[in-house]
């Protein structure tokens, strides 16, 4: 709603804050009252969350939004979009899954001027020309020079989320997650005052937008004080006090920490735009945050000068950054340019230099990994490095550690280049009692430490309790077989009390030895047995990537298993074999290779086999049926992911592709399609179908959808 239409509003120049009584009033009455503190309230949210600019005092406010709670506690006139929703919904079991409208990609990065230099290179070569001071370079639009401009902005170190409106109406919210799917957390983003529940101006019908989500510098700070004085730890950094809120499973967790958001793009909307910079200046007009540092630059040198600018004031900054993002203006261009299956080619990220510090190694411990890895980490005497306590740094391996010579008592220098763990880059002065020592043997288990290279191994396997509850972990995951009921804490529980010794192991546990456990029950025990024996016939992506093979995650599994079809084809390819299959190339080739080559994991395997676990062939369900047919699909189809739609193609001899071309035979659409594979499917005169259409065509070639 505009200014203007706010005129009349009472509650917005000079609101009171004291009212009359609620048993005073009509139901008519506080219904109109009720709307109008509503329509003033995101007004004030607005002004002071969004444009930074309030115009009442906090005191005002406050009154307001105690009135508008009263109202709709006493005439039962709660909305979905209200204010008062921000306080946060009930308490939930776990987060759900969402899949995005539009794939949130990644974007490739350097820290080099010159690598930015070639991201503009490969823009102007894919346009037509070249970005090389007069170097000729013959594109597919002629021999003449593009004209590209770019907009810059700041790289928030955040949580990226999508943010869906419907009729101007906040929808749902999801993290990043893989790029295609992500966690819902709809009622947590709620709670974040920057986020409207209602747009304003002439939004429209639909919108999903990008957004990071952060706290700001300041917020964090008195955060993390609060937190120190009610004998809570603090949070190590911004970026992870972000995360661990927008993942809270009490959405009332997450209303009482000072979460902000940026937004900064638009996934798929009904509203035309022509340039990125039109983006940006068109969000504050519906209500959604912006960044007042995105600028429009001529070329890339003024990209780069504008990144060393940021580097000289972002400790000014109230938020964290780690980069600046480059984007080309036009988005016809960017259309053009396309997108790789991980990265938009009209995008990069040009990283900020890490921040440095000095302090003291007080210790230095060894974690050991999932895979049996053992990554050395140092703990330091705790210093501000921009902003953020560092208390811990890794080390990498232990060639790093001969190579620095660093051990307990040196100074070092502790560089923080947006990760999680810092790491030391050097040593400014030794304490002369010499590098630290690796061990030769596990610091969890005893066995001997094999080195592979630069990398340190575990050779204990499964026997050791840490590479045992970690493979564990991974194995019942939602990433792996997504068996409920074993959690950190259960897994723990089992290995401790000498029940699980290897992950065949779990399909022996008993029901009276499980209820008898501290914590258990008759019924806690048969779900958990209950989902271990549904377990038993896992899709051969999903038990591949269960079992922990280095480098194999869902999407290459399923590569895997559509190329090969039965686990013991997997087992059997050569690296060759492996090399030509899609998403793998030679390094993870020789991973794969080298997991199935050994003895430890092929008894794991037949553990497995013999207690029942048999993985189904990819082909099971279907032949080739659906041989020849290349599908894509867009939105969402009732009762069905998206991963599942395609592997049911896939499994009757189909190819399920993410982006249409003239190639594509059908573009299934369903509720949300996405705009842009529309479009495509326009273009390139793709049949589109809808859900039923889909089934229908399916019931045709003799395939019947579970």
């Amino acid at each position: 709603m505009s200014e203007g239409a706010l005129a009349d509003n009472p509650y917005v120049e000079e609101p009171p804050t004291e009212f009359e009584p609620v048993g005073q009033l009509d139901a008519a009455t506080a219904r109109e009252q009720a709307e109008r503190l509503r329509e003033a309230i995101r007004f004030h949210d607005r002004r002071y969350y969004v444009e930074a600019d309030p115009v009442i005092p906090d005191r005002t406010y406050d009154a307001l939004f105690a009135r508008l709670q009263e109202l709709e506690d006493a005439f039962d006139l709660e909305t979905p979009t209200s204010p008062t929703k921000r306080i946060g919904g009930e308490p939930v079991d776990e987060l759900g899954s969402v899949e995005h409208v539009a794939p949130m990609l990644s974007i490739d990065n350097g820290d080099t001027p010159e690598e930015v230099r070639a991201f503009d290179r490969r823009v102007r070569d894919r346009l037509g020309g070249s970005g090389v001071e007069g170097q000729a370079s013959l594109g597919a639009f002629g021999e003449s020079e593009p004209e590209v401009e770019y907009v810059v902005e700041p790289k928030f170190d955040g949580l990226s989320v999508e943010v869906v409106y419907e009729d101007g109406r906040y929808q749902r919210a999801a993290t990043r997650g893989d790029g295609e799917v992500g966690d819902d957390v709809t009622e947590n983003v709620r709670t974040i005052r920057s986020v409207p529940l209602e747009l304003t101006g002439d939004y429209p019908d639909r919108l999903a937008v990008r957004g990071e989500v952060f706290m700001p510098r300041e917020a964090f700070n008195e955060h993390n004080r609060e937190r120190i004085e009610r004998g809570e730890d603090p949070f190590a950094n911004p970026r992870n006090a972000a995360a661990g809120t927008l993942r809270q499973l009490d959405p009332s967790v997450t209303a009482g920490r000072p979460l902000d958001c940026f937004f900064f793009d638009v996934l798929e909307t009904t509203h035309e735009f022509d340039t990125n910079r039109e983006v940006h200046e068109t969000l504050p007009g519906w209500g959604l945050k912006v960044n007042d540092r995105t600028e429009l630059v001529e070329d890339i040198e003024d990209a780069i000068r504008y990144r060393d600018r940021l580097v000289e004031e972002r400790d000014e900054l109230d938020y964290e950054v780690d980069g600046v993002v480059i984007t080309v203006n036009d988005r016809e261009q960017c259309e053009r340019l396309g997108s790789t299956s991980r990265f938009p080619r009209w995008a990069y990220a040009y990283k900020l230099p890490p921040r440095t510090e000095e302090t003291t190694v007080r210790e230095i411990v060894v974690q050991v990994g999932r895979t049996g890895r053992l990554t050395p980490v140092a703990l330091l005497d705790p210093v501000d490095v921009g902003g953020v306590t560092v208390s811990r740094a890794s080390l990498h391996n232990p060639d790093q550690i001969e190579e620095l010579s660093v051990g307990v008592g040196d100074r070092v220098r502790v560089l923080r280049a947006g990760d999680v763990i810092p790491y030391v880059d050097e040593v400014i002065e030794h304490d002369g009692e010499g590098h630290f020592e690796f061990p030769d043997h596990c610091p969890a288990c005893d066995s001997a430490v094999e080195r592979d290279g630069p990398m340190a191994f575990c050779t204990g396997g499964l026997a050791c309790p840490t590479q045992l509850r970690r493979a564990i972990e991974h194995y019942t995951s939602r990433s792996g077989l997504d068996i409920e009921g074993l959690g950190e804490e259960r897994v723990d529980q089992l290995i401790e009390a000498g029940l699980v010794d290897s992950i065949p192991a779990l399909y022996d546990l008993g029901r009276e030895e499980l209820a008898e456990l501290e914590g258990w029950g008759e019924r806690s025990a048969e779900n958990l047995l209950g989902e271990l024996e549904a377990s038993k016939s896992p899709a051969l992506p999903d038990f591949l990537t269960a079992l922990g093979v280095p480098e194999v995650g869902p999407t290459t599994a399923r590569s895997l298993a559509r190329e090969f079809g039965t686990l013991d084809d997997v087992m059997a390819a050569t690296t060759e074999q492996l090399e030509a299959v899609d998403d793998v190339g030679p390094v993870v080739a020789r991973e794969v290779r080298e997991f199935f080559d050994s003895e430890r994991n092929r008894a794991v395997i037949e553990g497995l086999r013999e207690r029942g676990v048999d993985p189904e062939p990819f082909e099971t369900a279907g032949g080739e049926e659906l041989d020849g047919l290349t599908v894509v699909f867009t939105g969402s189809v009732e009762g069905y992911t998206r991963g599942e739609l395609q592997e049911l193609v896939e499994r009757h001899g189909g190819s399920a592709t993410s982006s249409v071309s003239g190639n594509t035979d059908y573009l299934v659409a369903g509720e949300g399609a996405g705009q842009s594979k529309l479009g495509d499917a326009d273009s390139e005169d793709v049949p589109v179908l809808e859900p039923d259409g889909f089934f229908e065509l399916l019931a045709e070639r003799g395939v019947r959808a579970e």
